[in-house]
């Protein structure tokens, strides 16, 4: 079957592409962002037009964003994964001559209405990107070194604009992202395995560098490694962040304190409390039992992700799918292990529940893409 027939024949039409979205994954994307507009109702000390009403809006804008993008072929998608990829690399180029600073940083797009993160649009336009590429790519050229010079241009060119923000917590989401999404599309594990060597190396160059002309990071990037290796040995400075954040985390015990009675959120004690540092929110006010919650809501729909891309026959269908699943995966994975204290503090928000304009609208977006690939799959 040549890729216009199969286009035309697995096309759904009209009010059907309503019943073959994947309803579930929309049930438990609603559940994860109202449980976030219960936290932000929370750490605004019940001012619900602080930051939860804003977030309700952005969420309701997203849902018919995603089932708008549900509705398109994913042979459109498809087709338009270059176009995507070299629009937000022009954006990123673009932070550079009018971005607009902010905590020390200048990684936003002040568009009037909302400050535009070019580097959350990249990450879903890199795994469209990618996934595009592997699906024109023959499996017998997939880890021939020449037909892997493509896909490592593709992720490290907005790497080390990501980097010059400097933003390190999207910039190792865009290599962990771009890497599984090459894993699974078939490239030996041997080119993986030598990555790691020599990305030991390269941490092994961070240290040696500190403090010379030739420093691979910044200060406050090193200072967020030591606070990562000693907490305690700052309490009430580097390490005072992370610090307050395991109070929060571990005071909340097996059930929690109840529904705003966190005293370290409401007392703020708790840093960036309806951005970064949510989840220790969550965690002193309903424990345990809370957050084991949401983790397994977030697990569910990795899971319905994962099942409905090995049941897709559209190679890049299935891809796109898998890497959307990985990065949201990665999104959460980092944010949970950075705020119990497991990995540096790298400002990686909490997926659907922290607030933010751009990172909710792109990840709809994302799911979008997830629900067409869903819809437009041979039954």
């Amino acid at each position: 079957m040549s890729y216009l027939e199969y286009q035309v024949k697995y096309t759904p039409s009209g009010f059907r592409k309503l019943l073959y979205l994947n309803w579930p994954v929309i049930v438990l994307i609603t559940a994860v962002a109202s449980a976030g507009f219960l936290m932000l109702y929370s750490v605004a000390g019940g001012d619900i037009s602080r930051w939860a009403e804003p977030q309700m809006k952005r969420f309701g804008v997203g849902l018919l964003l995603m089932i708008g993008v549900a509705m398109i072929p994913i042979w459109f998608w498809r087709n338009v994964a270059g176009v995507a990829y070299a629009g937000s690399l022009f954006l990123l180029v673009l932070v550079e001559f009018v971005g607009t600073e902010g905590k020390g940083a200048v990684r936003w797009i002040d568009l009037g209405f909302m400050q535009l993160q070019p580097s959350e649009l990249m990450k879903i336009a890199l795994v469209m990107a990618l996934a595009a590429y592997y699906d024109w790519l023959p499996m017998t050229k997939t880890s021939r070194p020449l037909w892997l010079l493509p896909p490592l241009v593709l992720i490290f060119v907005p790497t080390a604009l990501v980097l010059r923000q400097p933003d390190l917590g999207t910039s190792i989401l865009l290599v962990a992202g771009g890497g599984t999404l090459m894993f699974l599309a078939g490239v030996h594990w041997a080119y993986f395995a030598t990555i790691i060597a020599a990305g030991a190396g390269v941490v092994a160059a961070v240290f040696q560098s500190r403090g010379t002309e030739w420093q691979l990071l910044k200060d406050y990037q090193y200072r967020r490694i030591d606070t990562f290796l000693d907490p305690a040995a700052d309490p009430l400075g580097a390490g005072y962040h992370i610090t307050q954040a395991k109070i929060a985390f571990g005071s909340g015990g097996f059930a929690g304190k109840g529904f705003m009675q966190g005293t370290q959120s409401r007392l703020n004690f708790l840093p960036e409390k309806q951005t970064d540092f949510i989840f220790n929110t969550l965690a002193e006010e309903f424990g345990f039992v809370g957050a084991m919650t949401l983790l397994v809501l977030y697990g569910l729909i990795i899971f319905f992700c994962v099942a409905s891309a090995l049941q897709n026959q559209n190679r890049f269908a299935a891809l796109l799918t898998l890497g959307v699943a990985m990065t949201f995966f990665l999104f959460f994975a980092v944010n949970m292990a950075m705020v119990m204290g497991l990995a540096p503090v790298v400002g990686v928000p909490l997926p659907l529940v922290s607030y933010g304009g751009s990172a909710m609208l792109v990840l709809l977006l994302a799911f979008g893409l997830v629900q067409s690939a869903h819809v437009h799959r041979p039954r």
